[in-house]
């Protein structure tokens, strides 16, 4: 672990905020802030509490943990308006449910003339303690994002409007899926935190990953 990484983390995550202007929020000097990252000095007491006042964290964290994990695995952290459109989707619980998920909604979409269909999906909550604890389940809804006049029998066609989204690009998100992905999650949450952005999650798909070799996840901002 290392303070001086995570104060680096910290200070991109709230709009790339320079040392020096991080540097007068503390009444301190820019070579201070350097010393720090550098790890070459540590805070006082209560400049590390105004630390964690600016960056909305705890001592435990700012100190101890590894904010910064897989952080060079990401690209692209952003706010963006994700336009309007029109879906299916598709859920599946079993022990590995994204694949079959993803593989059922792209043979359906071959089976309407597009080969690359553009798919996103989310996990979901809706599973019992014992088939998550026991039969080792969990829950995965896939999604097709329809093309303009295509209209699958039998399924119901589903719309979201424009809304506007936290993302962050993650090149290669099948590395370390078990850290990378859930990491990419809590550094979009870091950043809404720090940014004043809050999670919307009624009337609207509140998280979702894009399906591929690479994966850009979103989460919904009010």
């Amino acid at each position: 672990m290392s303070f001086g990484r995570n104060l680096q983390y910290l200070r991109r995550l709230c709009g790339n905020m320079t040392q020096e202007a991080l540097a007068e929020r503390l009444n301190v000097s820019r070579q201070t802030v350097s010393k720090w990252e550098m790890d070459a000095a540590l805070p006082e007491m209560s400049k590390a509490m105004e630390l964690c006042k600016v960056f909305s964290c705890t001592l435990d964290s700012l100190f101890r943990e590894e904010l910064d994990e897989c952080d060079s695995a990401y690209t692209n952290l952003r706010v963006e308006t994700v336009p309007g459109f029109r879906y299916v989707r598709y859920p599946v619980i079993s022990p590995e449910p994204e694949e079959d998920a993803l593989n059922r909604l792209r043979n359906l979409a071959r089976q309407y003339g597009v080969t690359e269909p553009r798919l996103i999906g989310w996990d979901f909550p809706c599973l019992s303690q014992e088939q998550i604890n026991v039969y080792h389940l969990h829950g995965y809804a896939a999604a097709w994002i329809l093309p303009e006049g295509i209209v699958p029998e039998g399924m119901e066609i589903l719309e979201q409007p424009a809304h506007r989204y936290a993302a962050i690009h993650i090149e290669q998100p099948f590395d370390n899926p078990f850290v990378t992905i859930p990491h990419a999650y809590r550094t979009l949450m870091d950043y809404m935190r720090l940014n004043g952005l809050e999670h919307q999650e009624q009337n609207i798909i509140p998280c979702f990953e894009t399906a591929g070799d690479t994966m850009d996840v979103y989460i919904a901002c009010q």
